[in-house]
């Protein structure tokens, strides 16, 4: 049994705040909420503990019931040190002695699956595991403002969390601490099994966006992050069957074999596009659509809007027209969706809109393209929030470069090997319908 302990107890004096960092809003969201999203998120985590001051309790059960948690099972009462907190998840799982114990910094929310997974599968081998990054700096130690020693860089890392442990480890850790009556000062659970046990602790690689938020200006790479933030989903079976499904674009491209995947996997699939005579420009023809499906079936359970349009030319070389076809299809369809998509869905159903690479930086010869793309992730991340408290989820695909008639007519004739199939794209979408994120950008890439 994984057990994620996520370490609340901290009061947020280095930061300078009333209220602890974890309580610090993120693009509309608790710190808190982004790392507890991610164990709740995890295949691999079976329960979660938050160690955190009496004082916040309430707060942390109104969290856990507005987002929902399954897997939050215990919050509990920490201490004035890291160490009691630790603690004290360590006394309260001490009656499971085959568990592991996964802590984490509450004010870490950028932890990836991916170090989840490592840290998790590590403890099959090791009875103790780190996570660290190596350090671009040079180190110096430093005596009275003067170096005393330089040491090798190659061999130095940073710490991060978590840190996994099994439970009888880190249990016979702590009681050699707090049985010595001249202990130091120890910064991280490691330290401590370092200095008490005859342990060897594995160390998984990290990454530089599991940043820990300590300082003010950690806050401004934070919402970066959150910004360009995506994920991969592990493969989900596809369950449609009797799904209520409207695809917005679904007469070409990606669109096309999202309807054709849909239909054979039992949904009931609603297509219309510019073809099919729906103009996603304008908002009666978006409404006719919904209410048509609404009134036929008398629910929608997912909405997907794949439509979107590319013209590949520089910006002086665009007419107005030119323009306003991109920002309306690519953008305007994807809000105006939304926004009347909300009188047809209900708790449990999921909004899908789609982006591109080019979300993250601007490129030369489609600006336009670009920053519409930009504005479907805010959007995505937006109305996530928005709707959070009705039950809708809402998330966009950002797929590598796929073989589509749109990227053919810009790209000409590429090799097939150095783009994704469409009907792969299609098939991963259609995934994502049956997960539980919201707010996310996924990506679909080559060789997943």
């Amino acid at each position: 049994m994984n057990i994620a302990v996520i370490l609340a107890g901290g009061v947020g004096s280095r930061f300078g705040a009333s209220l602890p960092k974890q309580f610090l809003r993120l693009a509309g969201k608790y710190i808190i909420e982004y790392t507890i999203d991610v164990f709740e998120q995890n295949d691999n985590i079976n329960e979660i503990c938050i160690v955190a001051n009496e004082e916040f309790f309430e707060k942390y059960k109104e969290i856990v019931e507005k987002n929902r948690y399954k897997k939050v099972k215990k919050i509990i009462s920490g201490g004035k040190t890291r160490q009691d907190s630790s603690y004290s998840a360590i006394k309260e799982y001490e009656d499971n002695p085959e568990c592991n114990l996964i802590f984490h910094d509450a004010v870490r929310p950028f932890v990836s699956h991916r170090i989840i997974n490592d840290t998790i599968k590590a403890l099959d081998k090791y009875n103790a595991v780190d996570v660290a990054i190596p350090t671009a700096d040079t180190i110096i130690e430093v005596e009275n403002d003067v170096i005393k020693s330089i040491p090798e860089r190659s061999k130095l890392k940073r710490g991060q969390t978590p840190q996994a442990f099994k439970l009888e480890t880190i249990k016979n850790a702590y009681e050699k601490f707090y049985a010595d009556k001249t202990a130091g000062t120890f910064t991280d659970d490691c330290g401590l099994v370092k200095y008490y046990l005859d342990e060897p602790i594995f160390v998984v690689n990290g990454e530089e966006t599991n940043i820990k938020i300590t300082y003010p200006a950690d806050l401004l790479f934070a919402e970066k992050i959150i910004q360009l933030k995506s994920v991969e989903i592990e493969n989900k079976d596809l369950n449609l069957k009797e799904k209520v499904l409207v695809v917005f674009g679904g007469s070409s491209g990606i669109g096309k074999e999202i309807v054709g995947l849909a239909e054979k996997s039992g949904a009931k699939v609603f297509s219309f596009s510019r073809r099919e005579g729906y103009d996603l420009r304008d908002k009666e023809s978006i409404k006719t659509a919904l209410n048509e499906v609404f009134e036929k079936e008398k629910k929608i359970d997912f909405i997907i809007n794949t439509a979107g349009v590319l013209i590949k030319k520089n910006l002086k070389d665009l007419n107005e027209d030119e323009i306003e076809e991109q920002i309306d299809i690519n953008l305007k369809s994807s809000i105006l969706t939304a926004k009347y998509a909300v009188n047809y869905l209900q708790e449990g159903s999921m909004i899908l809109f789609f982006t591109s690479s080019s979300y993250t930086r601007g490129r030369a010869g489609y600006s336009v393209y670009s920053a519409t793309k930009a504005g479907i992730v805010n959007l995505t991340q937006a109305l996530a929030e928005e709707f959070l408290n009705d039950g809708i989820r809402v998330n966009c695909i950002n797929p590598a470069r796929t073989l589509t008639p749109m990227r053919i007519k810009n790209f000409g004739k590429e090799p097939k090997d150095t783009l994704l199939d469409a009907k792969y794209v299609a098939l991963k979408s259609l995934e994502v319908l049956s997960s539980e994120i919201t707010g996310q950008v996924i990506d679909i890439k080559k060789g997943m």
